[in-house]
């Protein structure tokens, strides 16, 4: 295809990375008649620590079950106070939200766009009980800068790490390092199960305590009722929710797993492509990566410069749209929703430099899927629309 015209084919924002092992070994557990959680699950769970390095890993039916039960088994509760960003999806402020706690949330670094560990201690106050730093895109946030404030303040640390899988804080995986993290096996994500998430953690009462609220609350899970030499008998030890995974995603996992190197390997292929190819080009703004991360490129979020073209960043997304490219944002800052601004009296203003990058901001596609021609076809979509608009 000529790069002088536009791609014929719509291509998607994102697509998941499925092969035939995944696929067989989802036939081979519904063959097994253990679909529920199960063997699967539990090695799931072990092999997924392995690889962060943690010591424990609760799987759960999404990254936000998991951001609620690492809260819980923290203590938050109702008029307890919460620090996070407000840089990310809404399920980060949400779970604190169902713990009867108050979102309080901190501007992002104006490199990294992570929480920024310098304006986190002004909002510390007598109530704060946590802090939920977001690994955005996959960039690592300051650890070492949020752990030491934690320290000093006696306050639990719940990464999330939705964006995460794979990323490294100074060659440290992302999972083991504060008190727990919360990862996302959502269809767009570097590891995918369809839905589902993992808590790791290296404290055992927090592992202990989240997977029993996992499952109701129940003293025993199913695969200990069920399985051969289980026992009947059970307790409620707190009124728990249904959050646990079940063998068919775990399946999908533990092959997609297997092959995280590969896919890690082709994200960093794509954005190297991206970042080569608007290097010198000022009317985009290329992600940066922090020289304490490896970045785990779930997300390639650029920037439109708008002092340099004559359209905003709405307007280029549906340039792109007409160049058959599929886009996201992320995120709408949670500040702005209708319920955190009537709620908590947030307003446009209070966090800026999250709401100037906000306005800036196209997610452009990066999935395994994409082939070297896919990812030309965004480049010359971008290039085309740059030099239409350009002043």
């Amino acid at each position: 295809m000529s790069k002088l015209e536009k791609r014929k084919e719509y291509l998607p924002y994102a697509l998941p990375f499925i092969e035939k092992d995944e696929i067989n070994e989802v036939v081979h557990t519904l063959e097994s008649g253990w679909v529920a959680k199960g063997p699967k699950t539990i090695e799931f769970e072990k092999k997924f620590a392995e690889f962060v390095g943690s010591k424990y890993a609760v799987a759960t039916n999404s990254a936000t079950a998991a951001l609620h039960l690492a809260l819980l088994c923290a203590g938050v509760k109702e008029g307890d106070e919460v620090i996070t960003t407000p840089m990310t999806f809404a399920s980060s402020a949400n779970t604190i939200i169902h713990t009867g706690a108050k979102p309080v949330f901190v501007d992002v670094d104006p490199e990294t766009f992570c929480i920024d560990p310098k304006k986190i201690e002004e909002k510390i106050t007598s109530k704060t009980k946590a802090i939920v730093p977001v690994h955005y895109t996959g960039q690592a946030c300051d650890m070492d800068a949020i752990l030491e404030i934690a320290k000093k303040h006696n306050l639990f640390v719940s990464e999330d790490g939705a964006h995460a899988v794979y990323t490294q804080y100074n060659g440290k995986m992302v999972g083991s390092i504060g008190d727990a993290t919360s990862f996302s096996f959502y269809a767009t994500k570097n590891i995918c199960t369809g839905e589902g998430g993992m808590l790791t953690t290296n404290r055992e009462d927090i592992a202990e305590k989240a997977k029993i609220l996992s499952s109701h609350g129940m003293s025993k899970a199913a695969w200990n009722r069920y399985g051969k030499g289980g026992a009947w008998r059970y307790d409620i030890e707190y009124p728990g929710f249904k959050y646990n995974m079940f063998d068919i995603q775990a399946a999908m996992g533990l092959r997609q797993l297997d092959k995280i190197e590969k896919m890690q390997k082709r994200r960093e292929e794509i954005a190297n492509m991206y970042n080569e190819a608007f290097k010198d080009m000022p009317e985009i703004i290329t992600p940066k990566e922090a020289s304490y991360s490896r970045h785990a490129w779930h997300l390639y979020v650029m920037q439109v410069n708008e002092d340099l073209l004559t359209i905003d960043r709405d307007k280029f997304i549906e340039e792109l749209a007409e160049e058959n490219i599929g886009t996201s944002v992320h995120f709408i800052p949670v500040h702005l929703m209708p319920y955190y601004s009537k709620t908590f009296g947030y307003k446009e203003g209070d966090f800026p430099v999250a709401e100037k990058y906000f306005n800036r901001i196209i997610s452009l596609p990066l999935y395994v899927k994409m082939s070297n021609e896919d990812v030309e076809d965004v480049i010359y979509a971008v290039t085309r629309i740059v030099n239409k608009y350009k002043k």
